[in-house]
């Protein structure tokens, strides 16, 4: 495969585990120099050894995206590593669920909100500051889910208006900010291959049954497929791809 990021510096947030990990190594395989940040060292630390593992270049960052001057640092020092931001992905997020509406607690909503929107919100505020002071622009990616904008479940209700407020965003931004030389899009993934989309109690082995009767695809998908749609819309391939929202559910929302 050609490396189609040879020369970029890509920010993954969320970049510890799951889909955000995944991004963060294919990235890197095509030749991208990574930051990959997150609130546990541990976990980013991990990610940046499987990258060098298999001869790439990244960096760990930790950071809060609840909080602005954590952003505005992360991208700050992603400049002082590696000389620019050519390609962001607002992949941190959190899944709280399980309650209809009246019964919501307060708590799970101002996380869900806190993290999955604010968190989205200060991350293209940083992002784009320094990518319209850039002449070459960049590519900003934001997840959101199949969950939100496209379909709706029972007993999700905080988790489905959080991630439909991350795309309603992702195409304001992109009205915003493409005469500033940023493209923005959103991917919406469905269920992948993650603890996410465990049910309480239920195995790999118990979700792929599952996955057979509730998904067209008869799967969930892998996280490289979910980096995939990601690593499309942040190249030049997708040069005329400005505010769209990419749903990789299997056909679920179809």
């Amino acid at each position: 495969m050609a490396a189609r990021f040879s020369g970029k510096t890509v920010l993954v947030t969320g970049a510890g585990s799951g889909i955000g990990r995944a991004v963060a190594l294919a990235f890197a395989a095509e030749g991208a120099s990574v930051v990959a940040s997150g609130r546990t060292a541990v976990s980013l630390d991990e990610t940046v050894a499987l990258i060098e593992s298999e001869g790439g270049t990244a960096a760990a960052v930790t950071a809060d995206v609840t909080r602005f001057e954590d952003v505005r640092a992360l991208v700050r020092r992603t400049v002082d590593h590696f000389g620019s931001l050519d390609v962001a992905v607002n992949n941190a997020g959190v899944f709280r669920g399980g309650a209809p509406v009246a019964d919501l607690p307060e708590e799970d909503w101002r996380a869900l909100l806190d993290i999955n929107v604010t968190g989205v919100l200060f991350s293209l505020q940083a992002e784009v500051a320094q990518m319209r002071d850039q002449p070459t622009g960049g590519t900003i990616v934001n997840i959101a889910s199949n969950l939100g904008a496209h379909r709706r479940t029972p007993g999700l209700a905080g988790y489905i208006a959080s991630k439909a407020a991350v795309s309603a965003l992702t195409r304001a931004a992109a009205l915003d900010h493409i005469a500033d030389g940023i493209r923005i899009n959103a991917v919406s993934p469905g269920p992948s291959a993650t603890t996410m989309s465990l049910r309480p109690g239920e195995t790999d082995a118990d979700r792929a049954m599952r996955m057979k009767s509730v998904s067209p695809l008869g799967r969930v998908s892998s996280t490289a497929e979910i980096a995939a749609a990601v690593l499309y819309l942040s190249s030049a391939d997708a040069a005329s791809v400005v505010g769209t929202d990419l749903v990789v559910d299997g056909g679920a929302a179809a």
